[in-house]
């Protein structure tokens, strides 16, 4: 079994992600289940400019589109909405909206990094709020600028040990030491395995068990076969995971990365 806690839907340029693609790749690199958030809900660039008008979409549209994808394979994908929280802030559409489709929707997405906005900025009370309410995790991206660094996410963390926080990534393009330092300090923080090397996963469990880790992998982002090579060719990194990590943890350790903790964070119900 595994369930992949951080993959992907949606076209902002250079990215394509098609619901085939990672149907396609799911079926092929044996992933059971998949949670979505769809990119086009990016506000800025990877150079921190705002992304085009043809190229946003609104929050509330962003959601509908989302959930219509979700709902035509409910048994494989389930909905991460990705918030705009630079610009929009959850109305009483978009909550409209995950009330009546909560069966599919499993956590909220934030984006600091496309959105340049700090988990920890007071604005985003109002999504704590509805992630309270209604017992639903958030997952935010951490790394690769300052309003996306974790210590951002562990503060919002701190101030609301009702609900539970993944930080994603766990610093992307840092050696992960202050994620990973920060992982051990709040029982309501976890972190994902997306382009996140092996030997990070393989300490985090050796300091704090295998409750705190999430498999995630941003699939489908260098194409259908993300989970397999990288745009080069060079073998995907998520090749050690599904190989060389069972030879390095237990097997109980490997299942509770791989799935249990999702499911259970998440409340995924599937066999």
């Amino acid at each position: 079994m595994i369930i992949d806690s951080h993959a992907h839907i949606g076209i902002l340029p250079p990215f394509q992600m098609t619901a085939d693609d990672l149907l396609y790749s799911m079926e092929r690199y044996c992933i059971d289940f998949s949670l979505i958030s769809n990119i086009e809900g990016a506000e800025n660039d990877h150079l921190g400019n705002p992304v085009p008008p043809q190229w946003q979409t609104p929050q509330n549209e962003l959601l509908r589109k989302t959930l219509e994808i979700a709902r035509k394979a409910p048994e494989k994908l389930g909905v991460l909405p990705w918030l705009r929280i630079r610009q929009e802030l959850p109305d009483a559409g978009f909550i409209k909206l995950i009330k009546e489709n909560r069966d599919i929707v499993y956590g909220l997405k934030l984006h600091p990094f496309h959105s340049l906005t700090a988990p920890d900025d007071p604005k985003l009370e109002p999504v704590y709020e509805l992630a309270a309410e209604l017992r639903l995790p958030v997952v935010s991206h951490t790394g690769g600028c300052e309003e996306a660094m974790s210590i951002h996410l562990y503060n919002a963390a701190k101030r609301h040990p009702e609900i539970d926080f993944v930080m994603v990534h766990m610093d992307l393009g840092t050696d992960n030491k202050a994620a990973l330092d920060l992982l051990g300090k709040l029982p309501n923080l976890y972190g994902d395995t997306t382009w996140v090397p092996v030997a990070t996963a393989v300490e985090a469990i050796r300091r704090y068990g295998s409750k705190k880790m999430l498999f995630g992998t941003d699939n489908p982002i260098d194409g259908k076969d993300t989970l397999l090579h990288n745009k080069t060719g060079d073998r995907s990194l998520y090749q050690q995971y599904f190989n060389e990590l069972k030879e390095l943890i237990s097997e109980d350790d490997y299942e509770d990365l791989m799935w249990r903790n999702a499911a259970r964070l998440f409340s995924v119900n599937i066999t």
